[in-house]
């Protein structure tokens, strides 16, 4: 069965739109690290030097991956596992709008997880 072209083109957009939202978030973490300011929370009980690396990676390096369509449902994992930290455990406790955010990325991260990269990625490039 053939997948449409309408359905490959509304993955890529997905694929596209919410890892380039959620680089507004990780970029200035990425660029936090860098400089060596690691000031962050330990919403896990981790250590908060361990959460904030693991939220780099998720907001920052993961995106990145899923734009280009590298590994993306594995990608997508990261994103996903932060925002339920983000939407259940650092917002829990707060009104819905403050968790709004966290659970619209958490669903539209869910979604590429399931479908995956589809047809425009830059695999199919080479």
């Amino acid at each position: 069965m053939s997948v449409s072209k309408n359905y490959q083109t509304g993955l890529l957009v997905l694929r596209v739109g919410m890892s380039a939202l959620m680089l507004f978030h990780g970029i200035p973490k990425l660029m936090n690290l860098f400089q060596g300011d690691m000031s962050f929370g330990d919403p896990l009980g981790i250590g908060s030097t361990l959460s904030f690396i693991l939220t780099v990676f998720a907001e920052a390096i993961c995106p990145i991956l899923i734009i280009l369509g590298l590994r993306t449902r594995l990608a997508a994992i990261p994103v996903i596992i932060t925002m339920a930290v983000a939407a259940f455990i650092v917002h829990g406790n707060d009104p819905f709008a403050n968790m709004e955010k966290a659970l619209l990325y958490l669903v539209g991260f869910t979604a590429i997880a399931l479908m995956g990269g589809g047809k425009y990625t830059i695999k199919q490039l080479f």
